[in-house]
């Protein structure tokens, strides 16, 4: 056919677009759709106000999150739900799911950075100095103060025998502080 001088194969690409999806590609969409309202299912119910779901989705979902010792009629319910998914933005329902996601991965690393921070104030003297010229409105007093009550309480719980707890109480407001530091900066 392709080698029909006839042949246009302009007409074909336009063919191919008006062919309705197979059977596999349905099967797929409506897999990631009962993934999709697996995910909604696991989610706290103060998360599902915040999604564009109709009223008889969230009702759905919230009988599925209530069956949990029948497990039988927890997966119909959670099949249910996903076949009332379809009805549903799916797309901006996985935008708001990947935004939480991604905001708790971001939350995360910043408590991270700050932790080592921290830690390298508790042992680097030189470490204030370049955390003020980062944040210049900080309380140097305030911090130096804690730093100070920092090393002290690290060295005491570096003697202690065992079977004793180590204090935390310095090492936990240098973190705070250090938290509202970054907060309070744009």
């Amino acid at each position: 056919m392709q080698n029909d001088p006839e042949y246009d194969s302009e007409h074909d690409d336009e063919f191919d677009d008006d062919r309705p999806p197979s059977k596999s590609q349905v099967k797929r969409e409506m897999l990631a759709l009962l993934d999709l309202g697996k995910q909604l299912v696991d989610l706290s119910p103060e998360k599902l106000k915040q999604l564009p779901l109709s009223e008889k989705l969230f009702e759905a979902i919230r009988l599925a999150q209530k069956i949990s010792n029948a497990r039988e009629g927890r997966r119909r319910q959670v099949h249910y739900v996903g076949k009332l998914m379809r009805d549903a933005d799916a797309d901006a329902i996985r935008r708001q799911l990947d935004i939480w996601e991604n905001g708790s991965r971001e939350q995360t690393a910043a408590m991270h950075r700050l932790e080592t921070l921290r830690d390298l104030l508790l042992t680097d003297d030189n470490a204030l100095t370049q955390l003020l010229n980062e944040y210049p409105g900080a309380d140097v007093q305030h911090l130096r103060a804690l730093i100070r009550a920092g090393r002290k309480e690290k060295d005491a719980n570096a003697n202690l025998l065992p079977g004793q707890s180590p204090q935390r109480k310095h090492y936990r407001a240098l973190f705070q502080a250090l938290k509202t530091l970054d907060d309070a900066t744009p």
